[in-house]
């Protein structure tokens, strides 16, 4: 499996690891799509969060988030998305908390 992530706005390649894992392909795919709005991506147009649509109504999109989070729970041992402070107050964030299921830990915060 396969998937590309940016990274310091460069495109990097996922892919399975040697173990035959795909959770990093995952972890990926879940980062990018809390990055992109609903029919932006050719693959997942049902996935995204309508970022323009929070900030015209002032609603944070946690709805949406908890969405993204059930549809990409299955592929993890545990995943856990929760808004923290934005470093500038206004852009929404969200720590997500993913336990794979080799058992590593990955912890970030995405801005979305």
């Amino acid at each position: 499996m396969r998937t590309y992530g940016r990274v310091n706005g460069v495109w990097e390649v996922v892919e399975t690891d040697a173990a035959g894992h795909d959770d990093l392909v995952w972890a990926t795919t879940l980062a990018q799509c809390l990055k992109t709005t609903p029919g932006e991506s050719p693959f997942f147009a049902d996935y995204g969060i309508p970022a323009q649509n929070s900030v015209v109504t002032q609603i944070y999109p946690d709805y949406y988030v908890s969405i993204m989070q059930g549809k990409f729970a299955q592929h993890f041992a545990n995943l856990a998305i929760a808004r923290v402070p934005s470093a500038d107050g206004i852009t929404p964030a969200y720590n997500v908390n993913i336990v794979t299921n080799a058992g590593v830990s990955l912890n970030t915060s995405i801005a979305i």
